[in-house]
Order: C-alpha cells, then sequence, then structure tokens
C-alpha cells in the first residue's frame, strides 16, 4: 500500500500516535515514578543500544511504561524497580529490545566504507 504522501515527509503518523499514547501513560504516572521513567527515556534516547528502528523502540518504551505502571499501581518501590546501579538496569532493560542501536550501525557504516576503500 502507498504511503501516505504527508508521511513520506514526517514518518508514520501511526508511529507517532503510539509516541503521544506512551507519553500521556507516562504523564498519568505519581510523580516520583513519572520523573524515574522520564530520566530513563532520556537516558535511552542517548544510549548507544537504544532501538534504532521504530517497532522495536516502541516496544521498548511501552514496556519502559507497563513495568512503571504495574509499580505505581502496586506502590512498589523505585529502588526495587531499578536497584541499586539505574544505569545498569536501564541498559539491562535496553539490551532486551537492542538491534544494537546507533553504535552498531555507525560500527557497520565503518567498517563498510574501509573495506571499500581496502578493496576487501
Amino acid at each position: 500500500m502507498a504511503k501516505n504522501p504527508l508521511e513520506l515527509i514526517i514518518g508514520s503518523i501511526d508511529d507517532k500516535k503510539q509516541w503521544r499514547a506512551y507519553k500521556a501513560r507516562v504523564k498519568a504516572l505519581p510523580d516520583d515514578y513519572r520523573i524515574a521513567v522520564d530520566a530513563i527515556e532520556k537516558y535511552l534516547w542517548n544510549f548507544g543500544e537504544t532501538p534504532t528502528e521504530w517497532p522495536r523502540a516502541g516496544a521498548m518504551f511501552d514496556g519502559l511504561a507497563d513495568l512503571f505502571e504495574r509499580a505505581a499501581a502496586d506502590a512498589t518501590p523505585i529502588r526495587e524497580i531499578v536497584g541499586d546501579d539505574p544505569v545498569e538496569f536501564t541498559e539491562e532493560f535496553a539490551r532486551t529490545y537492542s538491534d544494537g542501536g546507533w553504535i552498531a550501525k555507525a560500527r557497520a557504516k565503518l567498517a563498510a566504507a574501509i573495506d571499500e576503500v581496502a578493496g576487501s
């Protein structure tokens, strides 16, 4: 099926709807949980193993919202969710969904460029 011409310019409208739905879910969390999710999300966007393709990234962010919604409903303390090392938790969480992230893509491009000029 042909894409909507607008989608060719701005990207998938369905993906944007999914993102807005995720953000609405996070906004509805109690303050402490929302702040924790916002911090994790910010780290995920800057961390190299965050999926580069939206279906995986969308699933990852939905999984994050699911986790914190359940924790908030059960009144699970945030430290019980992320443990003593929130960086380790977030990186392990991202690896669950990862396609290698932008770092893997950059490494592959570098290797391909060198192979091309080196005649490999």
